[in-house]
Parts: structure tokens; C-alpha cells; sequence
């Protein structure tokens, strides 16, 4: 019930957002930007150009493409898929992998490939554990977090010890803080945002040594559409296709890495409401 009335609260706050169909020639597209290289703030920047990162070069290309005007509209992960389940966005470009549950919920493009970011997933960990908990059964006992409703936790559930305490963490900024602060031993991420993240606080954290067991089918990414669009699946998978054959993919993902290692870069969390998470709750 809790979960149903979250949904709705969600729901809610989704309707407040201009889509497509508010705004001729627009396309909306729902990102949480608080998941550099993929998705993040460039904080020298204001309104639509603060959002930068692997899925913005991408959510560009495909207006373009299509003709039409990029709307950004930065939520919650979370909010994120309800958004385009409700239609209150055309599409959720925010680094997701395939899941059994969003193949049955969303209609998903074909894969597209962000360099390695999503090769392997792996666990950082403290500065003081590098190389330290390289094992599975290293967690027996452990605090690791990971965000809800992602890859990564399901990884956790199906691969570390059953006595491993799972932490689902609604965003990664916090997830970070948390394991800054000692509050888990470790957080589950994708190879590319661990990069990232070590690099930014390399006095903090570190890889643990530890590399999951991973399906090839969840080492891309796809594009979350709601599943009456078939028509816009399509089209988005065509254009998908010539970014490929062209070789983009490659230059936007060194791109976004360069960008996320500036010092102006910044993962900025929103909450379910909409609004930027001031980090007090």
C-alpha cells in the first residue's frame, strides 16, 4: 500500500510538467541528473544548458534528428519511469538497463552503448578496503548500498551473501555521503560512474576488487517509452541506428567523461516532488 501510495504522490507531481503535448515541437525527456558520465549539472551553466553528460548528447541527437525542440525535465530516478508511464513526458534518457520488469512495463529502444559504462559493474568501497572485499563472500556481515529500483540492486540481491544487509538508496549523491560517512561499507555502481566517482574523491573512495556476474544483455543502456508508442519506439530506434553507424557513441562518452571529471561538474539529486534535494531530510 505504501508503495502503491507513492506511485500516486509521484504521479502527482508528474502532471505539473509541460510534455510534448503542451508544447508543439517539443520533446520532453525525463532524466535524473545526479549520474555523471551519464547525466549531470554543469554548475557554471543555468536553465536547459546546466544538463550535460553521455544521455544529454544523446537526447539532443535525437531532437534534432526528429526536428524538434529538447525539453529537459530533471527528476528523481524514480519519477523518472512514472513519468513516462502517466505520458507526462515522450521518453526517460537516464542511463537505464534492460530489466525483465521495465521490458513488461515500457516499451525500450534497441541498445545503445555509452564506452564502457556499463561493461561491468562493480563496489566501491572506503579508501582504507581498496582491493579488500574482492570476494562475495567478503560481504557476509556488511552495509551495501545500492539505488532503488536499479541494476545494481538486483545484482546485490542475487549475488552477495544472504546475512550482506542491502541498502536501497533512493539517489547516488546521498549513496556517496553515506559511504563517505561510514554509514555502508559499500555501494554498488556501473564501472563508468565508478570511475567518476573515485575520481572526485579519490581520498575517499576506492574500488573494492569486487566485479559482478553480468548478462550481456544488461552491459548497454535503452530509452524508456510508454508502451502505446510504437510509432515513436520506432523512429527513435532508426535514429538510434545512425548514431551507431556513425561512430558518436564513442566521442560523447569520452566527452562526458572529460566533463564530468571538471571541477564544475556537479550530480545534482531531485526528490519525488520535483524539486532539488537540499540533502536536511
Amino acid at each position: 500500500m505504501k508503495k502503491i501510495v507513492s506511485i500516486l504522490l509521484i504521479a502527482c507531481m508528474i502532471f505539473a510538467f509541460a510534455g510534448c503535448s503542451s508544447e508543439e515541437n517539443t520533446l520532453t525527456v525525463a532524466l535524473s541528473p545526479d549520474f555523471a558520465p551519464m547525466e549531470f549539472v554543469d554548475i557554471t551553466k543555468s536553465g536547459q544548458d546546466q544538463y550535460v553528460g553521455f544521455d544529454v548528447m544523446l537526447a539532443n541527437f535525437i531532437a534534432d534528428e526528429m526536428g524538434m525542440k529538447l525539453k529537459i525535465e530533471p527528476m528523481s530516478f524514480t519519477a523518472c519511469q512514472v513519468a513516462v508511464e502517466t505520458k507526462s513526458v515522450d521518453m526517460a534518457i537516464s542511463g537505464f538497463s534492460w530489466t525483465e520488469d521495465r521490458a513488461e512495463n515500457y516499451n525500450l529502444s534497441d541498445y545503445y552503448y555509452a564506452g564502457d559504462n556499463e561493461t561491468e559493474q562493480v563496489i566501491i568501497t572506503s579508501k582504507a578496503n581498496e582491493g579488500k572485499l574482492a570476494a562475495a563472500e567478503d560481504y557476509a556481515g556488511l552495509k551495501v548500498g545500492a539505488q532503488a529500483a536499479s541494476l545494481q540492486l538486483d545484482l546485490c540481491k542475487s549475488q552477495l551473501p544472504e546475512d550482506c544487509e542491502i541498502v536501497e538508496i533512493v539517489d547516488l549523491t546521498t549513496a556517496l555521503l553515506m559511504l563517505k560517512a561510514g554509514d555502508i561499507d559499500a555501494l554498488a555502481v556501473a564501472t563508468g560512474n565508478a570511475e567518476v566517482l573515485i575520481s572526485n574523491n579519490a581520498d575517499d573512495v576506492a574500488l573494492s576488487g569486487f566485479i559482478f556476474e553480468v548478462d550481456p544483455k544488461y552491459t548497454a543502456n535503452v530509452i524508456l517509452l510508454n508502451k502505446e508508442d510504437d510509432e515513436l519506439t520506432a523512429q527513435v530506434n532508426e535514429i538510434l541506428a545512425k548514431a551507431y553507424e556513425a561512430g558518436y557513441y564513442d566521442v560523447w562518452y569520452e566527452e562526458a567523461l572529460e566533463l564530468a571529471e571538471d571541477e564544475n561538474a556537479a550530480d545534482v539529486t531531485y526528490d519525488d516532488e520535483g524539486n532539488v534535494a537540499t540533502g536536511d531530510e
